[in-house]
């Protein structure tokens, strides 16, 4: 399997920290990077994300892996306005649902196409927040790979491997469901628990009194709004049911409060921590 060029869609958290995994494993590889953004652009090639900048599809579309580490409505887009690939190009998506881009992806490069969800990510975003050690030891979930050629299977295995990636497997569809209740529920309630305490007090007392378990709990409420939106709009059926879920049990909690039925919240926070179990 010769890789020599490595195409970047999307220049920043994802692909950045994807760009200087890749570099470390010592192979010849050249980046070649585009971005929307010009300033991301010309920033991930001061910092060696990238060995050059192009400026549109086709003169990145010769490459013979290209990673599109965009939103996931960009993903789409970008996945139809492919002309012709060569046969052995392999094109990975890394959005965080994959339903409804494995649907849109056209026929003529479907074969070309491994969608993919690496289970990682920070709140911080653009290419500063690259890091080597982002994709490390974490799962990555390849949907729907019956789809995707043998080569590009190949392709995407070898690499996420070589970066210390565990390989999972899911049907896109079943993978988005479980995202919405593992990943997309979580942004949501960070989002609503960050505006609910804004909305109620001063930023002094949140500063002398927020510890550590606001701080996690909120952290990933200062994540990219453009990018959840689409993630939210693109897996609203299963994300509106994982909020449902977590309303049912909220209210459980506030009404076991109420009624001062403390050995039953006692064990329903018990049962709580038998997540722990399994993480």
């Amino acid at each position: 399997m010769d890789i020599q060029n490595i195409g970047f869609i999307g220049l920043g958290l994802m692909g950045g920290s994807l760009s200087i995994a890749l570099r470390e494993l010592g192979n010849s590889y050249h980046f070649i990077g585009l971005d929307h953004n010009a300033e991301h652009a010309q920033k991930a090639l001061q910092l060696g994300l990238v060995d050059e900048i192009v400026e549109d599809l086709d003169a990145i579309s010769h490459c013979d892996v290209i990673f599109l580490s965009v939103p996931v409505d960009g993903i789409i887009s970008i996945a139809q306005q492919f002309g012709s690939l060569k046969e052995t190009c392999t094109l990975i998506d890394l959005g965080s649902t994959k339903e409804k881009i494995s649907n849109s992806i056209p026929s003529e490069i479907r074969a070309n196409f491994v969608t993919a969800h690496p289970m990682t990510g920070t709140e911080k975003f653009g290419p500063s927040a690259a890091v080597s050690h982002l994709y490390k030891n974490r799962v990555v979930v390849l949907c729907d790979m019956e789809k995707s050629g043998k080569h590009q299977q190949k392709v995407a295995k070898t690499l996420f491997t070589a970066i210390g990636m565990n390989l999972v497997y899911m049907d896109a569809k079943e993978h988005d469901r479980h995202a919405a209740y593992i990943s997309h529920m979580p942004h949501a309630l960070s989002y609503a628990l960050a505006n609910s305490v804004m909305k109620q007090e001063a930023k002094e007392s949140i500063l002398a009194l927020a510890g550590g378990g606001f701080k996690d709990m909120s952290r990933i409420a200062k994540s990219s709004p453009n990018m959840w939106e689409d993630i939210f709009r693109q897996n609203k059926p299963n994300l509106l049911e994982a909020i449902n879920t977590f309303q049912y049990e909220l209210k459980k909690c506030q009404n076991m409060i109420e009624k001062e039925e403390w050995e039953a919240l006692n064990a329903w926070m018990k049962d709580a921590n038998s997540l722990h179990d399994i993480l």
